[in-house]
């Protein structure tokens, strides 16, 4: 038997555990919950407010529903610390987001209760939705739910989703988890509405009231008890539902408390008995519990990494407020992500010039296309992760008009902690390929700058300036390019080094320790890696060996395409070095990219290898 002073965390082994605990005992157990997730992520970083914010929720759901055979999805993956707490990982808790340790975001391998590893977010009603046909094509007996956080469903594919329940009447609760403050503020008429909901006293004084008045009439048994409490949720609908989800085919109950366990219960197993779709909106405080987070509205409340002074994104931001002073046609877009992308200064200095447009990368895209027909000159930041989910619209609305519109690419390349779906690694091989597109790779903080007032003076395609999350090298005037050239940084006669965007330093690095090995190095920063200059091609093509480092994927990459160049007139052996197409888990970046082959030992190693 556990001693009366054990943490109740600690006697939490499965969901089941949790059925056993009174109200006093489930409010310790919160508390607990919180200050674990407050120690974990303040040494090893990560989502703070999202995960603060649904503890007592995360509690209820456990004790309604039986995973792991009901099924509960979030949407994002990143508000899943209490649920990973609370089905048999506590012991691994303190390794989150360590290499080798245990992810940020759900993990199929960590545990049977993680279906879906969803670090995008608006994609939870597609799974749910699918899922809720499988099990009744199969005649299986399982319930879905799905947690979805207010500025999810701002995306395209929330509202895909909920048109289809709504259409299919799939057995799917849908849990809306309305704090209020998303990673960024919200955009959607939708959260104009639970805005209105949560911030009307009169409203939620009546609610109670009706309420309490329903409670007292005199009505006896089991039955008209049952019917008092299908009155409550009736009343709440009665006043002011969200319209949107009566549109879509789909019951709306709520609002309710998200931090009242043992009500939030009694709701969900009502709506256990439902048929069809449901919404249970339910009212969260990010970063409850911890004042820090409660008081930070953006950046405390998703992950305590912040922009880093010297880092490209601060040379991005620093020069877009210069551009916006003197380019009065100069805009600026985002998809919920203005802070973390470098854009908060200039959407405070021209408010009326920048836009976010919520978690819809599709739609910044081709908005921004639209801008660029009228007249305009649009910047469009989002990292790299999330660029690739607009594509198509990129390829087919951007480029295939020809409009100019500046693309910044941020955590390009292999991101560390964040794990498989952050990574970076995908952009340069797919922008690559888009007609008309030129695409940029700054090597340091100072060819940024240069790169974007350049990117602006291309007035017939797209162009992409992507960049990574480390902190950006800090260079002299004279070891800066300009235009589309490309930059020749050494001179030597054995081999020549392709370092790309930041593996150029890593390039640098590599050369040294060849030249004390009499091994003589050309190496070049390409600068521009769409379209390759063509003097750099030529002057590569005349070593013994060429030698490209990119930190994207290898299989279609830059290193490829000189290779292919420089074979059409030589037949000098090229080596391309690059990320292998799999799927890289989370772990700090120098030691991924080491493990790869990518620093400055195991190029050289490559070198000698094939001299």
């Amino acid at each position: 038997m556990n001693p009366p002073h054990t943490p109740l965390l600690d006697r939490i082994e499965s969901p089941l555990d949790l059925r056993r605990l009174d109200r006093r005992e489930l409010s310790r157990l919160a508390a607990e919950i919180r200050r674990v997730i407050v120690s974990t992520v303040n040494r090893n970083g990560g989502h703070l407010g999202s995960n603060l914010g649904i503890v007592e929720l995360t509690i209820g759901l456990h004790r309604v529903f039986e995973s792991p055979r009901d099924v509960i999805l979030f949407d994002t993956g990143h508000q899943t610390y209490p649920h990973k707490l609370l089905t048999g990982r506590r012991q691994l808790f303190d390794s989150l987001r360590r290499p080798g340790g245990m992810s940020g975001y759900p993990s199929r391998i960590e545990s049977a209760h993680d279906w879906i590893e969803n670090s995008h977010a608006s994609t939870a009603l597609a799974y749910a939705h699918g899922l809720a046909t499988a099990f009744k094509t199969r005649g299986e007996d399982r319930r879905v739910v799905a947690v979805v956080g207010d500025g999810s469903l701002t995306g395209g594919m929330a509202m895909e989703g909920l048109n289809n329940l709504g259409h299919s009447q799939s057995n799917v609760t849908i849990v809306l988890n309305d704090n209020g403050r998303s990673y960024a503020p919200t955009v959607s008429r939708l959260s104009e509405s639970l805005i209105k909901i949560r911030s009307n006293p009169v409203y939620m004084r009546r609610q109670e009231r009706i309420e309490q008045i329903a409670e007292s009439i005199p009505w006896v048994g089991d039955m008209l008890r049952r019917g008092i409490d299908a009155t409550k949720m009736a009343i709440r609908q009665m006043w002011d539902p969200p319209a949107v989800f009566e549109q879509f085919g789909i019951h709306y109950v709520g609002p309710y408390n998200g931090h009242e366990i043992l009500e939030l219960e009694k709701v969900l197993h009502k709506v256990k008995l439902f048929e069809g779709p449901t919404v249970v909106h339910v009212i969260t405080q990010k970063g409850r519990g911890y004042r820090p987070a409660e008081r930070d509205s953006i950046k405390n409340l998703h992950d305590l990494s912040s922009i880093k002074h010297g880092s490209y994104t601060a040379a991005f931001a620093e020069h877009l407020v210069r551009l916006g002073e003197h380019h009065p046609e100069l805009v600026t877009i985002t998809a919920a992500m203005p802070d973390s992308t470098g854009m908060l200064p200039f959407m405070s200095r021209f408010p009326g010039r920048a836009f976010d447009v919520g978690i819809a990368e599709q739609h910044a895209v081709t908005m921004a296309t639209g801008m660029a027909m009228g007249g305009m000159r649009p910047v469009v930041a989002i990292y790299s992760t999330f660029l690739t989910r607009a594509l198509d619209q990129i390829n087919l609305d951007t480029a295939l008009h020809g409009c100019p519109v500046v693309f910044c690419v941020d955590r390009a390349g292999i991101t560390g902690d964040d794990g498989a779906s952050h990574h970076g690694t995908l952009d340069m091989v797919l922008l690559s390929k888009i007609p008309g597109m030129t695409i940029f790779a700054p090597s340091s903080y100072e060819e940024l700058p240069v790169m974007i007032d350049t990117a602006l003076e291309i007035n017939d395609g797209p162009t992409a300036i992507r960049w990574p999350k480390t902190t950006a090298p800090r260079v002299g005037r004279d070891e800066i390019g300009s235009g589309l050239s490309a930059r020749r940084a050494r001179e030597g006669d054995d081999v020549c080094l392709i370092g790309i965007g930041k593996m150029f330093a890593t390039a640098i690095e590599a050369a040294d320790l060849l030249t004390s090995d009499g091994v003589s190095c050309t190496v070049w920063d390409p600068r521009v890696v769409k379209p390759l200059d063509p003097v750099m091609i030529a002057d590569a093509a005349r070593h013994g060996l060429v030698v490209t480092v990119e930190d994207g994927l290898r299989e279609g990459g830059i290193g490829q395409s000189i290779r292919d160049r420089i074979s059409e007139s030589t037949t000098t052996p090229v080596v391309v070095l690059g990320v292998p197409t799999v799927h890289i888990t989370h772990g700090q970046v120098g030691q991924i990219l080491s493990d790869h082959g990518l620093d400055a030992t195991g190029i050289a190693s490559m070198v000698k290898k094939n001299l």
